[in-house]
This record gives C-alpha cells, structure tokens and sequence, in this order.
C-alpha cells in the first residue's frame, strides 16, 4: 500500500480507525480526566462509529482497523507480537507481599508466550495491574484489578501521527492521558505498509490535528497541542511545499482575555479546514485572529521564516481560497471537523443533530462562570434562532452548494462528546495525488 498525501483534498483511498471498546467505558467514568468534552451513550457511540466505518466503505475507501489489522497481521509477523510482549511485560504491574508478587512475575514470564495478539492488545490498550493479598488458606487470595490510564481517546486516530506527502510524522502528545498512544499506533500502522519519516522528541508536542497538508503550501497549528519545539522539529523533516504556514491557536472574541481556551478550539482542524483546492471552511472571527507565521522553503529544503507575520484568513485569502464562514455554534458542534474524500467532496457530521448537546454544555459552562462564557452562550442561541429559522444547518449550506461541493453526511451525535468529528476519527493513509 502506498502512504503520503500532497494536499488534503487528493482523493482519499485508504484510511485507518480504532472501533472504540471498553476503553471508552473507563473514559466515560471521569470525562473531564479523560479530555471528553461531556457524557454520552456508548453503545450509541460505538453503533455510529460502525457507521461512519460503512460510509467509508461506500465510498470506495479501503477501512483498515487498528486492532484487526495488528491481530491479522501477527499471523505473518511474529517479531511485531514479540514486540508487544516486551511491552506486556513493561506494562503489567504486580503489587503486594512480595511473594505473592514474585510468584505472579514469574508466571507472567512463563506463560506470556501463549497471550495472542488480542491479549496483547488488550494491555497495551488498558495498561492493567494487579492487587494482591493473602487471606490464608489454599488459593484465597484477593486480587483487585485496576487501570493505569486506559487509552480511552484511543478512537481520535488522527492525532498520534501526521501524513505527509513523504510519509507519517510520529507525534508526541501533550497530554499525559494520551502520551502512550503513538508508539501502539506505529506499531500497527508500520504493519500496513506506513513509512515514518520522523518522530517528535521532547520537549516537543505535537498532534495531527494541527497539520493541514495544501499542495503547494501545509498549515501547522500549534498552541494546547503542538509547541514550538515541535514546529521546528517539522520544519527539519525536509517537506517539499514551498510554504509552511504555523498558525497560532487564537483566543475566541467572545471568551474574555488573550489566552485560547482548548476546548473551543484544541487543534487547527477544530477551526480551520480545506473541502476543496482553494476552498476552505472556518470560523471567520478565529481565522482573523490566528496569528500566521510563513517558512519559505530556500536552498537544501531549510525553511526560513518570512520577517512579517499575518493571520490565517488573509493569507488563505491571498493563496486564492474562497472561504465558507461558519457560526460560532456551528465551529462548536465540530462543523469543520469534516473528512474531505477528494476535491469539493465531503464526508461531514448533521451539526443539526449535535447542536442540543453543545448548547447545554455551553449553558453549563456560562451557570458555572458566567464572566467567561456568558457571552459565548448568548451568541450559540442567537445563532441556533438563526439556523432554525433559515434550515441552513452545516452541511446544509448555500455556499457549500455553491462552491459545487458534494456532501455525504454522517449522524455523530453520540460519539463527538469525546470531543472530535470524521475528521478526529480517521487516519489518513493515502491520497492519490492526480496524475500520478
């Protein structure tokens, strides 16, 4: 299988997604630790991510399953099993008296070569250890299993890698809730034919929902999510676009002070993203206030950085792009958080059927500060009155029909409380650059 992407618009074949499982469950037990955005249905979740998988089929799209494909794979690769069981074995932890504790250590060590690669997965996904303790008496012990940081956001398969033209850039995630995920997912996505090109090292931060591939140009967020340090450890790899736009995570217009709040825009792709050559689709407001820096591409492909900056909006502008606004409440019901299978063809979330669960976090959010996001919440209802009274809900919009953009909406009513949309969940592994 061949893996790039030249611009995010190139006809999409092959994709990779996690089915989320009983991770999600121990997500669900705390959402703010575990970075949702609120509660939801799992079984809902899980029905409508088997959708999204079935959309994608339909599309002629080839689905690769993150867990499928390392279970199939292991078959045809037993150093990749041997792999997973040095980290079984780094990961399984055992606590208690300390013979009962080296008695389950040697056990592991003898019998880890009969766990399959389903099991295997399981610990590297649950990160399990075990409680022992003695009560007397033949095999009356007490074991007590818990969790070190399940990989509940396991699901959100864009962010623990980047694509690019030249192959995957292998994130590090700021979030210590999610920092294990990359190195499983490499694991797996070497196994598909995925050539890495690089790997963020501390201290740098970065996550694939900050990376925009454009042709001649790639946008890189960076903010929350993707520091400086990783910027410039980017900028290193050797991309071929002649530009690399590093556009800042602004701060909303209505959220009082200059710092960006996360969870209103975390990533690029939550504020910004491309349906089509020179047609993009975002948050007019945000975009304007995203303070742009431009690295040129010079001699021996070192980017050097241009002495003035601008915002994201006017330099899309001046790249051409038409531009598709969005309403606040839209921008916050995932609305650009779409996955484009090829030019002006969208797969995209009914906002409509989200719009009720953002509203009552936002009015949640406004009763608990309503200094910092009152004026927020005023705004989504004046714009959810607007778009009931106009039925223009995103993506049923005139200037996407206009702009001769083909949609193909999806119901994510469940699953975006995670905080994501197709484009979160989706792990692009090819686009088919035309004319090659």
């Amino acid at each position: 299988m061949e893996i790039g992407a030249w611009a995010e618009w190139d006809p999409l074949t092959d994709v990779m997604i996690h089915r989320p499982g009983i991770e999600m469950f121990f997500g669900l037990l705390e959402p703010y630790s575990f970075l949702y955005e609120r509660t939801f249905s799992m079984d809902g979740a899980v029905y409508e991510h088997e959708a999204l998988e079935h959309a994608l089929v339909e599309e002629g799209i080839r689905v690769h399953r993150l867990k499928r494909t390392m279970v199939d794979r292991a078959r045809e690769e037993p150093a990749l099993v041997e792999r997973a069981r040095e980290s079984a074995l780094r990961l399984l932890r055992y606590d208690g008296p300390g013979p009962l504790v080296r008695r389950a250590r040697r056990a592991l060590r003898a019998n880890l070569a009969r766990f399959d690669a389903e099991s295997l997965f399981n610990v590297l996904l649950l990160h399990p250890s075990v409680l022992l303790a003695e009560r007397g008496g033949t095999r009356n012990d007490h074991p007590r299993v818990s969790l070190d940081l399940p990989l509940a956001n396991l699901y959100f398969l864009r962010d623990q890698q980047a694509l690019t033209h030249r192959g995957l850039i292998q994130a590090r995630m700021a979030k210590p809730q999610r920092r294990p995920e990359p190195e499983l997912t490499r694991a797996i996505l070497e196994l598909a034919g995925g050539r890495f090109i690089g790997q963020i090292r501390p201290p740098g931060t970065f996550e694939g929902g900050d990376f925009l591939p454009a042709g001649s140009f790639a946008l890189l967020g960076t903010g929350d999510r993707t520091n400086a340090a990783a910027v410039r450890q980017i900028l290193g790899l050797g991309l071929e676009h002649e530009e690399i736009a590093v556009v800042h995570q602004p701060a909303h217009p209505l959220i009082p002070g200059n710092a960006p709040d996360p969870m209103v825009d975390m990533h690029l792709d939550t504020y910004l993203n491309l349906a089509g050559d020179h047609l993009a689709v975002g948050l007019i407001p945000l975009l304007k206030r995203a303070r742009t820096e431009i690295y040129r591409r010079r001699s021996k492909g070192r980017f050097v950085r241009e002495p003035t900056t601008t915002n994201v909006y006017d330099y899309l502008k001046r790249r051409g792009f038409d531009l598709v606004p969005l309403t606040t409440l839209e921008q916050l019901s995932y609305a650009s958080n779409f996955l484009t299978l090829s030019d002006r063809r969208i797969l995209a979330i009914e906002v409509e059927r989200v719009i009720p669960r953002v509203l009552a976090t936002v009015a949640a959010s406004a009763l608990a500060q309503p200094g910092r996001y009152g004026a927020l919440h005023r705004q989504a209802l004046r714009d959810a009155a607007e778009l009931k009274s106009s039925d223009a809900f995103f993506p049923h919009k005139p200037e996407l029909s206009q702009a001769g953009v083909e949609i193909h909406p999806v119901l994510l009513e469940e699953i975006t409380g995670g905080y994501g949309g197709a484009h979160c969940m989706t792990a692009a592994l090819h686009r088919r650059r035309p004319g090659s």
